[in-house]
């Protein structure tokens, strides 16, 4: 014979409630980009010329494929990627510390407008 459920077991149930989700805050547009690692970089030096050798592979099966001649590189061969990746790494923090810096001076700059009153 089956177990009863009893009204407070379906209440139990019926009680839960689904949390709404939470917004995402909005990306300014106008902000930097972050910084390309040297594999990054290394990726799109190299996507053609594995698609031209796979050319029946899909995007998961060429990235496979990159992942593993990255691998296979030693670090003279991977040295112009690592100092592309550097270069670029200084290029993004130049660029944070000035839009951080206009974003400050543009938020301490605006108020409310009430300091003219007084």
């Amino acid at each position: 014979m089956p177990k009863e459920t009893t009204k407070t077991t379906k209440r139990k149930a019926a009680v839960k409630t689904e949390k709404a989700p939470k917004a995402k805050a909005k990306k300014d547009p106008k902000a930097p980009k972050r910084a390309l690692s040297a594999y990054m970089f290394f990726s799109q030096d190299w996507r053609e010329r594995i698609k031209a050798e796979n050319p029946d592979a899909g995007f998961g099966e060429i990235g496979k494929l990159l992942g593993a001649k990255w691998k296979e590189l030693d670090e003279s061969e991977k040295k112009p990627y690592i100092e592309q990746a550097a270069r670029d790494k200084a290029r993004a923090e130049q660029e944070k510390t000035d839009y951080d810096g206009r974003k400050a001076h543009d938020s301490a700059g605006s108020g409310d407008g009430d300091d003219d009153d007084e």
